[in-house]
């Protein structure tokens, strides 16, 4: 059963939904982190190096996602938040700068540096929510957070092969938490309904990380061009697309998502965030990672192949992906727009892999920047009917 619902001190004030300094303070780390994850992915074009980004990106992703919740509750003008923000800046710092050798001599790092973040925070919770449902909440988090953390440090003990299915699974047991409500034998669990929620401040921290993901790819395609020792024409054109398809799925999101969206003012319960928020806005920033890596190749290896082909599909499938599970998370209902996007992708990118070398690389490009447009206009017209 839940805990006497007594106010700690360290709580958030009632009504306080502003997006605090600190919080955008502690996001800065993101973005260098963002950009570890798409040079991984860059460099490592393939199965694997694949499959080791996105369990890299996953346990990023989650530290960043129990940190936002954390803020939920915590005030942001106590000393002691303050402090426990920089130390999970810190620690995000220190996993950004391992990442890329991180299924090499960095995965020690990487390891020590996600298990303090993913123990630290919620064990500050459970201390600093004494006397509020909060405390017995955090107290099961701690459990499963602790489980994911010691599969990482042992991970990072081991070849990279076997690492990767270790850390593969501790990042399982991460997302699975609250699927199955941290339910731990013995202990009990946490009902979604345990979960006080500010709604418009965790919409709001979760729109302005889709941002930096977005940023990101400027960043790159920045970099890129200054690298590059001649800027031709070819690249000049690649730039301006890739920024075109930028402001597409901008206007995409904020069509969707953004403040009096018709999904933004949907299903306001905990479940329903948990749905939009952890899961589907993870699913738009990965989108937005793969988009950005996608706008490098167009950029530094413009021929068609497997690599260009499925980075161009890839990310734009993501973002629909995590589209998808956000409407049905706030709406209980999907366009059917999302569905032909889709499969309007999938086809192209078969065709472009059947076609090889044949096929100028602009092509998919063109054909996936015509589907984010698309999808833009459709969303916004959508938007306005309602």
């Amino acid at each position: 059963m839940t805990t006497q619902d007594t106010r700690p001190r360290l709580m958030r004030p009632a009504g306080d939904s502003e997006v605090a300094p600190v919080e955008l303070f502690f996001d800065l780390v993101y973005v260098f982190a963002i950009v570890q994850v798409s040079h991984t992915l860059l460099y490592h074009l393939t199965p694997v190096g694949a499959l080791e980004t996105a369990v890299l990106f996953a346990a990023v992703w989650w530290l960043w996602n129990y940190s936002a919740w954390a803020m939920n509750y915590l005030d942001p003008g106590r000393t002691s938040v303050r402090l426990l923000n920089a130390g999970l800046m810190l620690a995000a710092l220190g996993m950004a700068l391992a990442l890329p050798a991180a299924f090499g001599g960095g995965g020690l790092l990487f390891a020590l540096c996600f298990a303090t973040a993913q123990i630290g925070r919620p064990l500050f919770l459970v201390v600093t929510m004494r006397g509020h449902v909060l405390a017995r909440n955090y107290r099961l988090l701690l459990v499963w957070s602790t489980a994911a953390s010691v599969l990482f440090v042992a991970g990072a003990f081991l070849p990279p092969v076997a690492r990767l299915v270790v850390w593969a699974l501790a990042v399982a047991v991460d997302i699975a938490g609250p699927r199955a409500e941290y339910r731990v034998p013995g202990l009990g669990r946490t009902p979604m309904t345990d979960w006080p929620v500010d709604l418009e401040h965790l919409a709001e921290r979760n729109r302005l990380v889709f941002i930096i993901a977005l940023g990101e790819s400027i960043l790159i395609m920045g970099f890129t061009l200054t690298d590059l020792e001649v800027v031709t024409p070819y690249a000049v054109l690649i730039t301006l697309l890739g920024f075109v398809g930028l402001v597409a799925l901008w206007w995409s999101y904020f069509a969707l998502a953004g403040h009096g969206s018709r999904a933004g003012a949907g299903d306001a319960s905990v479940r329903a965030a948990r749905a939009a928020f952890a899961y589907a806005h993870g699913l738009m920033v990965a989108g937005a990672v793969v988009f950005a890596v996608a706008i490098e190749l167009h950029l530094t290896h413009p021929e068609n192949g497997p690599a260009l082909v499925l980075t161009s599909v890839g990310g734009p499938l993501l973002y629909i992906a995590g589209n998808t599970l956000y409407l049905r998370g706030r709406t209980g209902t999907v366009g059917r727009s999302r569905y032909v996007a889709a499969a309007v992708l999938v086809v192209a990118a078969t065709a472009a892999l059947a076609a090889g070398h044949a096929l100028p690389a602009i092509a998919i490009g063109l054909v996936v920047l015509a589907v984010v447009v698309a999808l833009a206009v459709v969303t916004e017209l959508a938007e306005r009917r309602a």
